[in-house]
């Protein structure tokens, strides 16, 4: 009995499995029973060579989703839908660098790989592989072995022009700038750069076998006129990434690529990067040129990109790189479209008026520090547009009258230049991050990120700014918990409770801030004294040296107002928190310097502006070794509590 209910379970389960087995569905069923994929099968059902392939063919089927064809607007044919097929069965981690498509020619669909955090996206030219929905394998009916892959975007081949043919084939890159008028470029036309590329015998350059990137340039990019004669070998060569296919949306951002025209004398690099509202563009980078090839930033917009062909991709660009042919004031024009770069800046100079662009026309050599059409979304910037003068001293503070390259700065260890706007300077931070190298830059109270630096132009550099200068948005406690340069003295006020009364907007304060530098110098002079003020133990005398830093009144003071109130005698007495400062004030070589109890202290920045004061940063802090003295007996211990509640008084009543 017992045996016989074993056999009859075990042959049940068998029955089971080969019933499971037998219905497991084909890709074809799959992709009809899917109603994501509903409008891919839809095409497919009524494609009879699609469904011949499918009956008879090993392969492998990259099915867009529903949504991947509403964003689509081209042509839907039976071609478009043997583009999205493979002529082999392949998982996805049997992908390699490409798979040849079942379209006439057996043009290759590129795979790249991208690490994204602790996962790795795979893309199938510009589609991304739905991973977890994907690497279905089935057996269909005739047992050829078939995969289905599931993608986010339709795979666009390379289309002839309605003029041409029809006949659908497997271009390479020189086919393609030879013959561009067979295919469709949208009414963009390239003679332009195939005559200088013929001219200059480099066609082969754009065959070469293998996976490679060609960017080139339309017929609309090579005006003005002389233009097209600064297009020699280096610039053509500079058009083309070797050994890697890079489409835009598998691309990572900021990432520099080797160009033909990078070698030991002369070297250039292109990296893809995106506008605030997402649109792609591409920036050639000459990091070693010659008297022909300045060095430096070019931009062009992506006009048409993921062109895939036989050897690589093509992305047609809006003007050929690496050409300086523009001052910074053309630059700027060319930017008065909505996609461009700097299209806010441009509009906000235009509405301004005067000379500010004619004044940079007349220069020769300056740098201008160019806020980004995101900075000007500031609601905070309303008012002093409206405010014609203040926004032409704000404009000013964007222009430095000297080239400044983000290497020289760096490398030179520049921390201040004098802007356009009489005894307003800009001051530079450079943060690292492993490898790379970010520019902080300070003016008028604002510090802004350099998000893209070094634009070349013929009379100087731009960089473009994440902020604009010259508008404050801090208060002074955001301001020192931002700026590096005063991180030490934020660290102290910390201890306390100092940095609390910071916040306060209902008061105005005046505080000269020592910069890490000023505190590095103390510690050299007096070590022991220095550690005692970092220590936790010592935060009740701490807090009473920065209170002497901090001048409170009903307004805040400039320098020059300071200067101004100052007695040549006597100097000026400020009210602080503790008590008073007494300070004298002189100038020398566009520097203010201030005078603390005999000791000439200089003013690094002066003039910080915050939304509740200002902040002057200075190379010394108000402080002798004999502030930091500590002894056991009651009798300090019990005056120096005294004066820790007195300070806590006041700084109630200043709340």
């Amino acid at each position: 009995m017992f045996s016989t209910t074993r056999a009859v379970a075990l042959w049940t389960m068998v029955a089971l499995v080969t019933l499971t087995t037998a219905k497991k569905m084909t890709v074809e069923e799959k992709l009809r029973d899917d109603p994501d994929l509903s409008q891919f099968y839809a095409i497919l059902e009524r494609s009879q060579s699609v469904n011949s392939t499918l009956q008879y063919r090993h392969l492998t089927v990259f099915a867009p989703t529903n949504e991947a064809f509403q964003r689509y607007s081209g042509i839907v044919d039976e071609a478009l839908m043997l583009y999205h097929i493979a002529n082999f069965a392949v998982t996805l981690d049997q992908l390699g660098n490409s798979v040849n498509s079942e379209l006439d020619g057996n043009p290759p669909l590129w795979i790249s790989r991208r690490k994204n955090n602790d996962h790795e996206d795979i893309f199938i030219n510009t589609a991304k592989i739905i991973t977890h929905r994907s690497n279905y394998m089935a057996p269909n009916q005739n047992n050829k072995r078939q995969v289905l892959h599931i993608i986010d975007d339709v795979l666009v081949p390379v289309i002839p022009a309605s003029s041409s043919s029809g006949l659908i084939y497997n271009p390479d890159a020189k086919y393609f700038l030879l013959n561009s008028e067979n295919f469709d470029t949208q009414q963009h036309r390239v003679r332009s750069f195939r005559q200088k590329v013929t001219q200059l015998k480099k066609q082969d350059i754009f065959s070469n076998e293998g996976r490679h990137t060609f960017f080139i340039p339309i017929d609309e990019g090579f005006k003005p006129h002389p233009r097209p004669e600064l297009i020699d070998v280096r610039v053509v060569d500079g058009h083309v990434i070797p050994d890697k296919v890079l489409f835009t949306k598998a691309t990572q951002d900021d990432i520099p690529h080797e160009t033909l025209a990078f070698g030991d004398n002369f070297q250039v690099i292109i990296s893809f990067a995106k506008t605030e509202d997402g649109k792609q563009y591409i920036k050639s980078d000459t990091l070693v040129g010659d008297s022909k090839h300045a060095t430096g930033v070019v931009i062009a917009n992506i006009v048409i990109g993921n062109i895939p062909l036989r050897n690589g991709v093509v992305h047609l660009i809006d003007r050929p790189l690496m050409v300086v042919d523009t001052s910074v004031t053309q630059f700027l024009q060319v930017s008065d479209r909505e996609d461009g770069p700097l299209f806010k800046l441009y509009e906000v100079i235009m509405d301004l008026g005067g000379d500010f662009m004619q004044t940079m026309t007349r220069m020769r050599d300056l740098t201008l520090f160019a806020p980004s059409n995101e900075a000007w979304k500031d609601p905070t910037l309303n008012n002093i547009i409206r405010n014609k003068e203040k926004l032409q001293e704000i404009l000013n503070l964007h222009v430095v009258r000297e080239r400044l390259p983000l290497n020289k700065i760096i490398e030179n260890n520049v921390h201040e230049v004098q802007t356009a706007v009489d005894r307003k300077n800009l001051y530079f931070n450079v943060i690292n991050h492993g490898n790379n190298q970010t520019l902080t830059v300070e003016g008028g109270g604002v510090n802004a990120t350099v998000i893209q630096p070094n634009i070349a132009a013929t009379n100087g550099i731009v960089h473009i700014i994440n902020r604009v200068l010259g508008v404050p948005y801090s208060n002074i406690l955001e301001k020192l918990q931002t700026d590096p340069m005063l991180n030490d003295t934020y660290v102290l006020g910390k201890k306390g409770l100092f940095n609390t009364q910071l916040n306060n907007t209902n008061h105005r304060f005046t505080y000269f801030v020592p910069r890490n530098k000023a505190w590095q110098k103390f510690q050299i002079e007096y070590p022991s004294a220095h550690k005692k003020m970092f220590m936790d133990d010592f935060s009740y005398h701490t807090r009473q040296i920065l209170e002497r830093h901090l001048v409170i009144s009903d307004r805040a003071y400039t320098m020059a107002d300071i200067k101004h109130l100052t007695n040549d005698t006597l100097g000026v007495l400020l009210p602080t928190m503790r008590d008073s400062l007494r300070l004298r004030i002189r100038e020398s070589d566009n520097s203010y310097y201030v005078e603390w109890q005999n000791e000439w202290i200089h003013v690094f920045r002066p003039d910080v502006e915050c939304t509740n004061g200002i902040i002057h940063v200075i190379d010394y802090p108000f402080l002798k070794e004999s502030d930091i003295q500590v002894t056991g007996s009651g009798t300090s211990i019990a005056v120096t509590l005294a004066a820790l509640i007195t300070t806590n008084l006041i700084m109630l009543l200043i709340r």
